[in-house]
């Protein structure tokens, strides 16, 4: 098999233009007012005629190739080993048949850059988009032929892609890890301080984002050995861990990333906000590190009613409940702790509170918010969900580490590892078999999780192998509601979200527990859930859920999905209370970034930032995206988000949520003309649509007097 190293297609190029000159020509409009479409396509075939091919190593064949990668160490040989030679050749022809072409230049030059297996010097390119589909199947199937077809097939179709760290990593010798990121409780003792730093080099080094909860730290001035006002509070500990992040990466090739969450009713809550101020002293300002706030329903409830709102003494509350601050719902205690004189306290007001919120995410974006008693009601598992990820769609129960004085576990509690996946939307809908589609991106998300064994930080590895958790994500809504002729936020748009997440939420947990049955193994803690119980169903077994506008049916009737009636929930109710779920939690939805430029998606489930997206990449510059399946003539379905504003993304997300075990990177996007008041309204209204989880706050940035060009696509948005 002799490697094709071109990928211009058929078609004769009839332009000298370079790539990038042909891909500016995208945010051009032609004489007749339309969009260059094909001048992007042209400009892919260019970047692999002008680029891609000149720097490629060329083998003879597939023997020749792969023997080459093992002997000088760029794959891992014991892969390829777990297959039959025959097979392995078979599965790059199955790859290799898909004839794939990237259908952007941004898609292609993503996954060259960012990707694909390179020489260690970095010049030149030792692998294609199908080779990283196989090896990356290969490497999760382990041996199993035939998940191994699956996953090409699922992966090459576009159907379903590997968060970047998976299909980054796997197979390589060379490697950091296959998880995209972690979640680490840190508790009030310096012991625990200096295993959360430690931790987050650890796993920084391995290319994962990680957050940390500094909730149950003592605040600025409590007491140390019963001596008062001595503890410097956590804005010390956020230095310590921006640093960390700074220094931290995965062999240069991703940066530290670093997030930490503080309760609302912190006594340094405030404090800690302060810390993204534009203006903040120096000392205390935090420049990459991101935050995330916790909110439980007293807050909300206390700012309606204009009283203010108590803040707790961590160090307090653990002395009088035997617990730390995070393990206590602040809501039903609250009356309780304000009236006990046991626990020191402080007031500010609830609605400056939210003011503050908003203006701190006018200047930064931040924080991040966790609406905690909405994301525990939710909670299919016991405990408490105290925190989220870096990108806020991670909700997991955890446990408390604790430690010796030189730093080892006494004994070792349960950390959270993100093990994430996407499917592509309008592929998904488009595939032959949608429960086969589902089941081969489950099977795929908890190999990774299998082929995870973190022991640098043994609390992360506890918590995965007791777990099995995976996060199948989504992307790709907006650009499937347009292909269809239907806009965002519309009747029919969130008809179809609500169909198509009550329909993957089925299909996983029916693959779950199929895993569970084939290997005679549940997650830890499965008798207690209410998987088990049987009380997760009963909305679907006592609800009606069917598509209530003809387009949605009409949808539905072209694709291979199922809705599932009442008696199919029933029935995997029963199977699930027989053998059990292998994972203890199956879906989130992050914000896809680089996936979903190389599988020409649009972005998570939220709407398009713009009809052709302006991105600077590094030395090139700047490059433009369009929007997925737009064309001249459908480009009205193509608002962007600040147009379609933050209720009719709210309404979406809130569709999908109700399906979703975990939670989802929601980003609200206003125009330049935005207030505070409209920032807290959407707090309120996200809250009480029973969103969990809010990420980043984006304001539309006005353009300069005289800087807009006629006939620039973006300029005109």
């Amino acid at each position: 098999m002799v490697e094709n190293l071109t990928d211009t297609g058929p078609e004769e190029l009839s332009t000298d233009l370079d790539y990038h000159a042909l891909n500016a020509q995208l945010n051009l409009y032609d004489e007749n007012g339309k969009i260059q479409f094909e001048a992007d396509r042209q400009a892919a075939r260019q970047y692999f005629l002008q680029h891609v091919n000149k720097n490629t190593v060329f083998f003879h064949d597939l023997e020749e190739k792969l023997e080459y990668l093992v002997r000088e160490g760029y794959y891992e040989g014991d892969v390829l080993e777990q297959y039959e030679p025959q097979d392995i050749k078979d599965l790059y022809k199955q790859a290799y048949a898909y004839k794939f072409r990237f259908q952007t230049f941004l898609g292609a030059f993503k996954y060259y850059t960012s990707y694909t297996l390179k020489t260690f010097d970095g010049k030149r390119y030792l692998e294609r988009f199908e080779d990283r589909v196989v090896i990356v199947a290969m490497y999760l199937a382990r041996g199993d032929i035939e998940l191994a077809r699956k996953l090409i097939d699922e992966i090459m179709s576009g159907r379903f892609q590997p968060a970047t760290p998976t299909f980054l990593n796997a197979g390589k010798r060379a490697r950091g890890e296959l998880v995209s990121c972690f979640l680490i409780r840190v508790e009030d003792n310096m012991e625990s301080i200096a295993r959360g730093v430690n931790s987050a080099l650890q796993l920084s080094k391995r290319g994962g984002g990680v957050a940390l909860s500094l909730t149950n730290l003592r605040e600025a001035g409590a007491p140390i050995k019963r001596i008062e006002h001595q503890s410097s509070g956590v804005v010390p500990v956020m230095k310590l861990l921006e640093d960390s992040f700074s220094y931290a990466n995965q062999l240069g090739a991703r940066q530290g990333a670093g997030a930490v969450y503080l309760h609302a009713h912190h006594p340094d809550i405030m404090s800690f906000l302060d810390t993204k101020r534009e203006n903040a002293d120096e000392k205390i300002r935090i420049k990459t590190l991101s935050l995330g706030v916790v909110i439980p329903d007293i807050t909300f409830e206390l700012a309606r009613a204009n009283e203010d709102m108590y803040l707790f003494s961590p160090y307090d509350v653990e002395r009088v409940y035997g617990k730390p601050f995070s393990e206590i719902s602040v809501t039903e205690k609250y009356r309780e702790m304000v009236d006990d004189g046991r626990i020191h306290k402080k007031k500010i007001n609830a609605r400056r509170f939210f003011q503050t919120l908003a203006e701190i995410q006018f200047e930064s974006g931040y924080p991040y918010i966790v609406f905690e008693d909405t994301v525990n009601r939710a909670n299919p598992i016991k405990g408490r969900i105290t925190m989220s990820n870096l990108c806020s769609e991670i909700l997991q129960v955890s446990e408390a580490s604790e430690f010796n004085e030189d730093l080892t576990y006494s004994h070792v509690g349960k950390d959270i590892s993100c093990n994430l996946g996407s499917l592509n939307i309008a592929k998904t809908m488009d595939s032959p078999n949608f429960s086969q589609t589902i089941e081969t991106a489950v099977r795929g998300l908890t190999a990774v999780s299998d082929l995870s064994n973190i022991q640098s930080v043994p609390s992360i590895a506890r918590g995965n192998a007791m777990s099995h958790a995976i996060g199948l994500g989504q992307m790709n809504l907006h650009g499937y509601l347009a292909r269809e002729r239907v806009h965002y936020g519309s009747e029919e748009a969130l008809d179809f979200t609500n169909m198509y997440f009550l329909a993957v939420a089925f299909e996983a947990i029916k693959a779950s527990c199929m895993i569970a049955r084939e290997r005679g193994e549940k997650f830890v803690g499965f008798e207690d859930s209410d998987y088990a119980s049987g009380t997760y169903f009963d909305k679907y077994i006592n609800g009606t859920w069917e598509p209530t506008t003809d387009k949605c049916r009409e949808l539905l009737a072209k694709s291979s999905i199922h809705i599932p009636t009442q008696e199919d929930w029933k029935a995997l109710a029963a199977d699930v209370a027989k053998y059990g779920m292998y994972n203890q939690n199956l879906q989130a939805v992050p914000p896809t970034g680089s996936i979903s430029y190389i599988n020409n998606a649009t972005s998570s489930i939220h709407p398009i930032v713009s009809k052709i997206e302006i991105r600077k990449e590094g030395k090139i510059g700047r490059v433009y995206y369009p929007a997925p399946y737009m064309t001249n003539d459908n480009v009205e379905y193509y608002e962007d988000a600040y147009e379609i504003g933050p209720e009719k993304i709210i309404d979406t997300y809130a569709v999908a949520t109700q399906h979703v075990d975990q939670g989802l990177s929601l980003t609200l996007f206003y125009p330049n003309t935005v207030t505070s008041r409209d920032v807290n309204k959407s707090y309120i209204r996200a809250w009480r649509k029973g969103i969990k989880t809010m990420y980043y706050m984006r304001i539309r940035q006005q353009a300069l007097e005289g800087t807009e060009v006629e006939g620039c696509v973006s300029c005109m948005l």
